[in-house]
């Protein structure tokens, strides 16, 4: 993977988990809180849709590998739903 892939595939990244987390509702961290829940989303609404049996809706390719799109903004708001209910703050 080359320095220009891996830059848009950070962007990417934090593309999804921004959307992610304005799904969930939350609105705290930047930019570095989005490209890991953007990477952190990818890893976990590609595991829920290979158990479900689902295939990949829209994939991007960097660098040989597929990036799963709409998996990973899934991913990324269950897993800030999940963080959200755990930790109990109250939303301000």
């Amino acid at each position: 993977m080359t320095l220009p892939e891996f830059i848009i595939l950070l962007i990417v990244a934090g593309l999804c988990g921004s959307i992610g987390r304005a799904l969930a509702g939350n609105a705290r961290g930047g930019c570095l809180v989005s490209i890991a829940l953007g990477f952190i989303g990818a890893l976990l609404g590609g595991k829920i849709a290979q158990m479900l049996g689902l295939p990949e809706i829209f994939a991007v390719s960097f660098g040989g590998r597929d990036y799963p799109i709409v998996w990973s903004i899934i991913g990324a708001s269950v897993f800030v739903a999940v963080l959200g209910l755990l930790s109990g703050r109250s939303r301000s």
